[in-house]
Parts: C-alpha cells; structure tokens; sequence
C-alpha cells in the first residue's frame, strides 16, 4: 500500500520538475549586449554626458575610488565622478576587451584598457554588470587596477 503511494508522488514530481525549466540562455547575444553597453557607457566621456553615464549606473553600485575608498550608491558615484565630466575634453577614455557572462545571463564581467588622452594605457578597469528585469544591464561593482599588475613571485622564489 504505502508503495503505490509513493509512486503516484514521485511521478508527480517529474513534470513538475521540468516545466519549470527555463528556455536556453544566448550566451553570445547577451555577451554582445553588455560588450555594446561598456561601450555606451564610455561613450558618457568622451561626450562629456554625465547624465548618460548616470543612467548606467545600478541604485546600490559600489565604486572603489583610490585605494581604500568605496563609493557607495549611485548618487556618492556620480558626485565623485562629475568632476571628470567637466571640461571640454575627457581626462581619460576606456573600451571593453573581454566581456564574460554567467550561465544563467544575469551577471557579467567586462574589462579593458584606461587610456590618457594621448593613447597612453594607465590603468585597467574591471566592471561587474547585473541584468535587470526589463533587460537592461547595470553596473553593480566597479573597481580600477594597475596597467601591468605585477606578476605574484612563483612559489621557488
């Protein structure tokens, strides 16, 4: 008796199991959508548009800004970044190289080259993008490194 009720249970189960399965994620399409976004995002720069890059921005991103300090919400970023809007031409520009989406297409990573205005390379940036109900990507963490991190010692050394 108990095993023909548990038989019914477990059947159950199964179509429950895979109805609730998600359709495939495009990882290549949405890796385009946040290269296109990075992109977007540094055009604010170099059109000296602060209200666009506001509007990439996530409520509760975080910027670290020098070495210790973290900028904490989309208003302490864009106050601490206004500064680098004025003036008629961009104090440093910067492009994707690499985007990378998880699995499940909610989050990504995207990175590249800071350059001075003479092309110089100075730094590295490192962005961490969230997809948000309505598809659209926002930047959640933002940190910058140093152009050519120095290698860490091998183990022998």
């Amino acid at each position: 008796m108990k095993r023909r009720a548990v038989l019914p249970a477990a059947a159950l189960a199964v179509p429950a199991m895979t109805s609730s399965a998600q359709a495939p994620v495009d990882l290549d399409a949405l890796q385009r959508e946040v290269w296109n976004t990075e992109v977007a995002f540094a055009r604010t720069m170099a059109q000296r548009d602060l209200a666009a890059f506001e509007r990439h921005l996530s409520p509760h991103t975080v910027f670290w800004s020098g070495t210790n300090k973290l900028l904490r919400g989309k208003a302490a970023v864009v106050e601490a970044w206004k500064r680098f809007y004025e003036g008629p031409q961009a104090p440093f520009s910067w492009e994707p190289d690499e985007v990378v989406v998880i699995g499940d297409g909610t989050l990504a990573t995207s990175t590249g080259p800071v350059r001075a205005p003479d092309g110089k390379v100075v730094s590295r940036f490192r962005s961490v993008w969230r997809r948000e109900p309505d598809g659209r990507w926002l930047i959640v963490l933002d940190r910058g490194e140093p152009a050519d991190p120095a290698k860490p010692a091998s183990a022998g050394s």
